[in-house]
Parts: structure tokens; sequence; C-alpha cells
């Protein structure tokens, strides 16, 4: 069973991983669409903020690419738009921060569109994940996370995308039983790290369809920067 891996910045990514692990790509989080006039609907009061729960979000949330989001919003590259999502949160210190990036993203976001989910894996992905967790024939997985030290095991075949959310609200690593693959969620972050024994990670990040990094021997963990 893994332990959640506390990624740092002083390294690459690929050094920090369990020695059998050899390839990973953080995968990036889709922005959330929502049905016109759902957050009016939700709210008690005008100036009351709603995000929509995992459930909410799975059953009648749509994603948006960041790609989407970088043709009208003016950022240019996925390190711009990941900039412009950590300064908005709050996530950096003042020397890094780039307000000009985050006005941009912000003054252009269409109605009841709204930020990636942040420190958990989104659920849009979890489906895929799934599948490529179960691809080589695991029947069961494990479970880590590090908040409550709560582990344990998982059938495949009973799992669902909502079941993975409930694990924990913050960080968590998922692996199947033979130790082929591993997703974990990243703190103040709207990503998640995906790693595999195998040394090509880009075939499997392109059956997900999903935007992603691919890390290679000098991408840190702050690969925006």
């Amino acid at each position: 069973m893994l332990d959640y891996i506390w990624a740092d910045d002083k390294s690459p990514i690929l050094k920090q991983l369990p020695s059998n692990f050899k390839s990973a790509a953080i995968l990036l989080h889709p922005f959330v669409q929502m049905p016109s006039g759902w957050e009016e609907t939700m709210r008690k009061n005008p100036w009351q903020h709603i995000y929509p729960s995992d459930e909410v979000t799975f059953n009648i949330g749509k994603p948006v690419s960041w790609q989407e989001i970088m043709s009208y919003s003016g950022l240019k590259s996925y390190k711009e738009l990941a900039v412009a999502l950590l300064t908005s949160i709050g996530a950096f210190k003042k020397e890094f921060e780039r307000e000009d990036l985050a006005d941009k993203l912000n003054s252009n976001l269409k109605p009841a569109l709204y930020y990636p989910t942040e420190d958990s894996t989104s659920v849009f992905l979890l489906d895929s994940l799934l599948k490529v967790l179960c691809s080589k024939g695991a029947c069961k997985l494990y479970f880590s996370e590090p908040i409550f030290d709560n582990s344990g095991i998982l059938n495949i075949n009973d799992t669902t995308p909502l079941d993975i959310c409930n694990l924990s609200d913050k960080e968590l690593i998922v692996a199947d039983e033979n130790m082929d693959y591993a997703f974990m969620s990243l703190y103040d972050s709207f990503a998640t790290l995906l790693f595999a024994k195998d040394k090509n990670i880009e075939h499997i990040v392109q059956s997900m369809n999903y935007e992603a990094v691919i890390c290679e021997q000098r991408t840190f963990i702050n690969w925006y920067f």
C-alpha cells in the first residue's frame, strides 16, 4: 500500500515517485459549467457564493477545457492559466502573484462557469482514472489519505467516482493492487498527479482524452514557473 507523497519543489517529480514508478503526468482539472440559473436557485441570499458539490457536478455539470478558457480569456498557455488560478486563491507569496493574469481570467469567465476542483481530484477525471487502474487486470484499489490517517482497500467493480470523492476532501492517493498505476491529489492545486510503472505514460493520458502536462526529467511540482 502506498502512503501519500508530500511532493516538494526541491527536486523533479520523477525523482520523488516510489521506486517502481517510472513516469508521471499532471492532469489538469476541467472547469465546471453548470446550467444557467443554477446558482440563483441555490442561494440563501444574494451575496452567497455557491460552488457545486461533487455529486451535483457529476450529475448535471459539464467539463470545460483549459484550452477553451484560454481561447477567450487572453491567457496564452497552461502555465499562465495555472498562475492565474493560483493567484486568485491566494496560493502564492506576494512576489509570485500575477494579478494581471488573474484579472484576465476572472473578467472573462462566462456565466455559471466555475473554477476547477481544488485540492482533490476532479470528479470529471475519476471515471477514466478508474478504468486506467483496472486496465491491466487489477480487481482491487488501495487508498490512503494522510489527514485522518485513513487507508483501505476497495473493489474496483463496486467503486464509483463519487465513492472516491467521499474518501477525502483533500489529499488522497489511490493505486491498483499490482502497483501499475496510481493517482494522487495535490494540495493548493487544480491538478492531479498520475504515475505509472511504464516508462511512457503519454499514451495513457491520450486515451483519457484530458489535458495534461507530461512530466520530463526536469518537471517540478511548480511546473507553471
